[in-house]
């Protein structure tokens, strides 16, 4: 079995600074062998961990957009950010990639629209959607964010995933998915459907850091 987090950063984030080398440490001792590495943006953090980790990497990229973000699965390329949600989606689908939607409950983080009755712009594009982000540790407690994602991701019969969402060390692992082995996207899926999953909520503090790093890096461009 898989414990996979579904959803980190490298210090290819403008908000990040792990390294491959830190992050491969990190997983070892929490016991993580899987993760898909989710940078703002660039997929070259994904691909150099995956050519130095001795675990399963899968290739990812959080894609802004002006609806909110999306995370696109198993790329084959970097998707330019930011770009429209159907453009966003329209590429992922070209790499023949898996569409996720991270966090899309998240008061200030979420899709546009989605906590309304009528779940906005979230409803609209969830015909595209493989996956919802039903736990993501980094989401915050307004609203209950997670058990919206999971109760609106089975009502539609969409696959769940689950992540960190992790900028240092110490959050890798704070959610993971526990799910059988996989070697294709399709093989992914179908271990997917199986996971279950685990989740610590991060202490919503942890985004000042980012927000002073990122400050940081634009004065300093």
């Amino acid at each position: 079995m898989l414990k996979a987090d579904l959803h980190i950063h490298t210090e290819h984030s403008f908000d990040s600074t792990m390294s491959a080398e830190t992050i491969i440490d990190r997983c070892m001792k929490k016991g993580i062998n899987c993760v898909a590495v989710a940078d703002h943006g660039k997929i070259g953090g994904a691909l150099e961990l995956k050519a130095k980790a001795p675990f399963e990497v899968i290739i990812a990229e959080e894609i802004l957009t002006p609806e909110g973000e999306i995370i696109g699965l198993f790329l084959t390329e970097e998707i330019p950010s930011p770009v429209s949600a159907e453009e966003a989606i329209k590429r992922i689908k070209a790499c023949n990639g898996l569409v996720c939607i991270p966090h899309p409950f998240d008061r200030l983080r979420g899709i546009k629209g989605a906590n309304h009755r009528d779940n906005g712009r979230l409803a609209e594009l969830v015909g595209e959607v493989d996956i919802i982000e039903v736990f993501n540790s980094r989401a915050l407690p307004l609203g209950d964010p997670n058990r919206k994602a999971r109760a609106f991701a089975q009502e539609r019969g969409l696959l769940c995933s689950a992540g960190s969402d992790a900028h240092v060390p110490s959050e890798i692992g704070r959610a993971y998915v526990e799910l059988p082995e996989f070697a294709t996207r399709d093989e992914f899926c179908a271990a997917l459907r199986q996971g279950r999953i685990f989740g610590h909520r991060t202490c919503p503090l942890v985004h000042i850091p980012g927000q002073i790093r990122t400050l940081k890096k634009r004065l300093f461009r």
